[in-house]
């Protein structure tokens, strides 16, 4: 059984005393990808881009993401933290490595919250704002920057620095559904491993153009991307390694 809390007993005349257990970022559990399954292995077998680089998308005229995100880790293992209001919202949605974790109607409370009840290291924290509570892809906002627990145990932004390359496998997709962030997928929208990638994170692909994160994949692991291209595209992508650019 996993530890997430260091108990401290103290010695006092009546006898001994539980104290109350000091909740701390490094002993909680490492987040593990959301799919438990095996991943098959992928080897890179080369292929073709789209020939016209995919631009980057536009996510302006959504509404702006939450901020005045404040809070942490507290003394009972959970991860809570509150954030401001956005005019014109009427809901949010929190994520936790772009798996969902909690839905907020915004009805006039006093403070919207957000609460982790189990939560893993250096794992990563976001929202977004809503126009509609139907969740549809035209409701939703920007995705927020990415909070993390920092050494004191309070969330902090984070960010892959602009500039950080990685080599990684690169592979292709053409649903035409919603990610797993609700937008529509399409072209400059990439699936990610959350863990190692935010959701917003904007970089490039080499053959294929600019890359928005905001999907996530069962074989999306570790130091694989998946990029959407239409139809055949997809295909003649095939699995490609190369050295991505974070913006």
């Amino acid at each position: 059984m996993r530890s997430l809390r260091v108990l401290a007993l103290v010695a006092v005349a009546a006898g001994s005393v539980l104290v109350a257990p000091a909740a701390s970022a490094a002993t909680l559990p490492a987040c593990q990808h959301f799919y438990p399954g095996p991943i098959p292995d992928r080897p890179v077998t080369g292929g073709r881009g789209p020939g016209t680089l995919v631009g980057a998308v536009d996510v302006s005229g959504r509404l702006p993401a939450p901020g005045s995100v404040a809070g942490g880790l507290g003394a009972d293992g959970k991860v809570t933290f509150t954030f401001a209001r956005v005019a014109g919202a009427k809901a949010y949605r929190a994520f936790r490595n772009g798996q969902a974790l909690q839905w907020i109607s915004d009805w006039g409370q006093p403070t919207l919250t957000v609460t982790d009840a189990s939560p893993c290291q250096n794992a990563n924290y976001q929202l977004y704002a809503m126009t509609a509570e139907d969740n549809s892809p035209g409701s939703l906002g920007q995705i927020s920057t990415a909070y993390r627990l920092d050494g004191a145990n309070h969330l902090a932004a984070y960010r892959v620095p602009a500039g950080t390359t990685l080599n990684y496998r690169v592979t292709s997709y053409n649903d035409v559904a919603q990610t797993a962030s609700g937008y529509n997928a399409g072209p400059g929208f990439c699936a990610v491993d959350v863990r190692n990638i935010p959701w917003g994170t904007r970089f490039s692909v080499p053959g294929y153009g600019e890359c928005y994160a905001a999907d996530i994949g069962s074989w999306i692991k570790d130091d694989i991307v998946d990029v959407w291209l239409p139809g055949s595209q997809a295909d003649a992508w095939g699995i490609q390694r190369l050295t991505l650019t974070v913006r």
